[in-house]
């Protein structure tokens, strides 16, 4: 195609329009002077939290991707998120778990010493990959259910929000490690489980149902499993494992539990329903447990090193089972829920201990 000459001669010779410099972006009507400064552990997001950045509003206004404390502008459009109001999702210590989580990442593949793993006899390593099935589900679900939630929480109320994405990392992390711990050793990933629970997890209608049922009672549950580590594992790699998630779950827990108490106190007239959703999932696998039986035998094969010592495996395995049902009412009580003892679902208020007098 040819090239119009007069056209040419006009860009090379003609000086272009520049369009007017327009510097009131630097008035925006955001806080200025501020100067956040490090504290002892670096400059975390409480050392951030000054001035006008640092105000949470109870009722958000925002619906776009506008970070909190920019200026607003006009004419920009919504991004869709619905959960307007703090106490739905807020957690006093959301910004402190951050931090810890963000400090404390490990690597499944290099953290791990993978290379000392040995042999073990066909049962208890078919017992390990079954419970390493479970756990792998498990954490499946732990990830998935958080990352629905990201997108409805307005940025106004980032902290819960940044803490939520740390969830999903260390979930990821579980999920990859126990499937590495069914497959490095000569086993392989063995029986999906039937836990109807899992379903309720991730079909929560509202953010403190979820949180109630995946963060104090059904991670409570796993957490109490894993403080059990010393005794399900086989050798220091298994026992590591445990450990590291271990120290991941409690920060899911310490955000669950504060979050709880956080809603029981600004809002104490939903008492009753946050009763209902622990109703619910208390009494979610009426039939099988919470394990189910393909896991609580290969747990109770682990506990007993062997099945040879069915009875002293099923004995610690109710131990487990004391253990879960007391820190779950722990985690209760702390949230201001004490009263869940008397309607607990008796498969669980059977293992509860008295009362303090």
């Amino acid at each position: 195609m040819a090239i119009d000459q007069e056209t040419l001669h006009k860009v090379k010779t003609e000086e272009p329009e520049v369009a007017p410099v327009d510097l009131s972006w630097m008035n925006g009507g955001s806080e200025w002077g501020i100067s956040a400064k490090p504290g002892k552990r670096g400059l975390t997001l409480d050392e951030v939290n000054v001035g006008s950045y640092g105000k949470v509003p109870q009722e958000s206004d925002s619906q776009t991707a506008r970070p909190r404390g920019a200026a607003v502008r006009a004419g920009v459009p919504h991004t869709g998120y619905y959960i307007r109001d703090a106490g739905s999702v807020w957690s006093q210590n959301a910004t402190m778990l951050y931090e810890e989580a963000v400090q404390r990442q490990w690597s499944s593949a290099t953290d791990i010493p993978w290379g000392d793993i040995e042999q073990l006899p066909e049962e208890i390593e078919a017992a390990m990959c079954q419970l390493c099935t479970f756990l792998t589900e498990v954490e499946f679900i732990a990830g998935d259910t958080p990352s629905q939630w990201l997108p409805r929480i307005s940025n106004d109320h980032f902290e819960t929000k940044l803490f939520l994405a740390t969830q999903i990392m260390d979930e990821a992390r579980h999920l990859d490690v126990f499937r590495k711990r069914a497959l490095v050793n000569g086993g392989g990933l063995l029986k999906s489980s039937p836990t109807a629970g899992l379903r309720v997890i991730i079909n929560a209608r509202d953010f403190t149902e979820m949180s109630s049922i995946m963060h104090v009672q059904a991670e409570g549950f796993v957490q109490s499993m894993f403080r059990m580590g010393e005794l399900v594992a086989n050798s220091d790699v298994e026992k590591r494992i445990f450990r590291m998630c271990a120290q991941d779950e409690s920060r899911h827990l310490g955000f669950g539990v504060m979050h709880l108490k956080y809603v029981l106190e600004t809002e104490p007239e939903r008492r009753e329903e946050i009763h209902s959703y622990f109703d619910e999932a208390e009494n979610a696998d009426p039939e099988t447990g919470t394990f189910g039986p393909a896991v609580a035998e290969s747990l109770i094969i682990l506990l007993g090193k062997g099945s040879q010592n069915f009875d002293d495996g099923f004995n610690k395995f109710l131990a487990l089972q004391k253990r879960q049902a007391n820190e779950y009412m722990h985690r209760l009580s702390v949230a201001g829920l004490s009263d869940r003892r008397e309607r607990m679902d008796p498969n669980m208020r059977v293992f509860l201990d008295p009362p303090a007098a």
